[in-house]
Formats: structure tokens, sequence, C-alpha cells
């Protein structure tokens, strides 16, 4: 079996899927990919399905040393890669012959670099999925996010996939310009919507948040105007959405994210639409954005507009 070698870990890297959907009853968020499109184009990169499991670096990446060589992907924010001390090009697939070296260093641009290779990271299941769900160490590798001297094991492959040759194989100019990371988050309204008066939801949609040192894979929190609520009156507790904007009594709105708490009683005045959610992904610390009311419809319609386009045969050339 192949195998990585974890020379250097980065700042927070660790095994993710898609995750494991279904399980909030039980208080098990889906956790995965914060950025589940960039995971899913490297998985197609190397010629995986897109659900397997690939490696989720955040802000600093890390150090793989490949004994047995591999057909790999780097997907994701820009974080300056290099093999054996060569640049490495992103979002195309790359084979690493027998002992070299693929090195990761600070991100030049988002949050998040994805580190897919053909055959997928092989660990055991938790609840059907690969993926780690750090805050109860769960999953993934041991449940943790990686350390100096790890090795993974990779994947068995059947047979070699459709676009394995000599070619370099990578994503078009404009299927990557189509998934740039956005900083006005388009929401749908949230369920508590009519809990907040006009003049709060006009400050909301006209202001300019900032992501705070804080957030992380289980929510963001958001630094800015505050969001006064109703006066009067407490929500009983209830199931929360991937996406959700709370307003807790503070008045600075969080933004759940993978691995959110099940229920919150805090009312939600929005919700980040799914063809939004990798951006979400992508934001750092300090990084400015805004949000942008849409309809039912339009976030329906930009759903099926961008699985479309993750299945079109000319996402890669």
């Amino acid at each position: 079996m192949k195998v990585i070698q974890v020379q250097a870990p980065g700042l927070l890297t660790t095994v993710q899927d898609l995750g494991r959907e279904g399980f909030g009853p039980m208080g098990v968020s889906p956790s995965g990919a914060a950025d589940a499109i960039s995971l899913r184009v490297g998985n197609r990169l190397v010629g995986n399905a897109e659900d397997e499991a690939g490696l989720e670096m955040t802000l600093l990446g890390g150090s793989f040393l490949f004994p047995e060589g591999a057909i790999v992907a780097l997907t994701g924010s820009d974080f300056g890669a290099t093999l054996d001390g060569a640049p490495v090009e992103p979002w195309a697939s790359i084979e690493v012959r027998p002992g070299q070296t693929l090195s990761l260093g600070p991100t030049r641009s988002g949050a998040r670099c994805y580190l897919c290779v053909r055959g997928g990271i092989a660990v055991k299941p938790f609840l059907g999925s690969a993926s780690t769900h750090i805050l109860s160490g769960l999953g993934g590798f041991d449940g943790r996010p990686l350390r100096k001297g790890d090795v993974l094991n990779i994947g068995a492959v059947d047979q070699a996939p459709a676009n394995e040759s000599s070619r370099q194989v990578a994503l078009t100019n404009r299927v990557r310009e189509r998934l740039l990371p956005r900083k006005t988050l388009r929401v749908t309204p949230g369920p508590q919507c009519d809990w907040f008066p006009d003049s709060s939801l006009r400050l909301f949609y006209s202001s300019t948040y900032r992501v705070a040192e804080e957030s992380n894979r289980m929510g963001l929190r958001l630094e800015g105007e505050r969001i006064p609520p109703r006066s009067g009156g407490k929500m009983i507790t209830e199931g929360v959405s991937l996406g959700a904007i709370q307003v807790p009594d503070a008045g600075l709105p969080i933004v759940l994210f993978v691995e959110q708490q099940t229920t919150g009683g805090y009312p939600k005045i929005a919700n980040v639409i799914s063809s939004d959610m990798a951006s979400v992904g992508q934001l750092r610390p300090r990084d400015e954005i805004r949000f942008e009311s849409v309809e039912w419809e339009t976030a329906r319609s930009l759903l099926r507009e961008m699985e479309d386009l993750l299945a079109s045969p000319q996402l890669i050339s």
C-alpha cells in the first residue's frame, strides 16, 4: 500500500471528505471539507470519486513525502506549493515520483488548500465518513489534526482512471474564474427574520463585517455593526442549519459552519445559500464581507448552475 509521510503538518491539517449527513438528531454535525467544491474538483482531477477523502490545510500548509509516488492535485487557496523545490501549478494533476516531497507554505490568497491523491486517504470511517470532527475528536486520522511523523495510507486503485496519461489535466481558466471565492455572500431570509425591525435588517444588509480571530470550523464570528433584535421575548432552542446566521444578545452575527452545534437558541436573521458556502470556507480572520439578500428561487437556480458546472465534461482540459 502506498503511503504519505508527514514531515511537517502545517497549522491545522485534517482528513476531510464531504461529511456525514443525517446525524443531527444525535448531536453530530456533518463536518467535512470547509470548501467542498475545491475537494470535489481535486478528486476529479486525480480520477477519484468526488467524495474521496483528502487533506484540508488551513492558513499554513505542510510537507509530505511520497515514498512510492502518487498522482495528486492541489485545489483551493494558493499555498505556494513546491515539489522538491520546483513550483507546482494548483488546480491540476501532478505526478509525484517515488521519494519526492511536496511542500506548502503560508497562504497567498484564501484560508484553505486541499491535497487530493489518487485512491484517496484511507482511514477508518466514523458514521460513514472519513471526515475529522475536531471538536469531538472523532473520525479522520485518530480524530485529530496531523502531526509530524504521521503515516497516512493511500487507498488502492482498481484500475487506471480515464484521465490518467502523461498529459497533465487541469481545471479550465473559465471554470477557475467562476469558482473564485466571493466576499459578498448571498443569503435567504432566516426563520426568525421577522424578529428584527426593518431598521435592523437595513443595517445588516448595508454593513461591512470583519471575520474575527476567534472564528473556526464551528462558526465565523463577525465584528462590525451590532444588530438590535426585537425587544422582549426569548426563543425556544431549535435545530439549526449549515450557514445559518445567528444574532446573539450582543448583536454581532455568527455564521454557523461545518462543525456547528446542531441546536441553538438565538434568532437567525439569514442563511448563506448553498452555492456560496465554499466561499465561507475560504474566509480568513480579518477578511471583510457583506451580505446580499436573494429570493428562494434565485438560490435554487444558483445551486443548479453550480452543479451543472461541476458535472460538465468541459470542467477540465
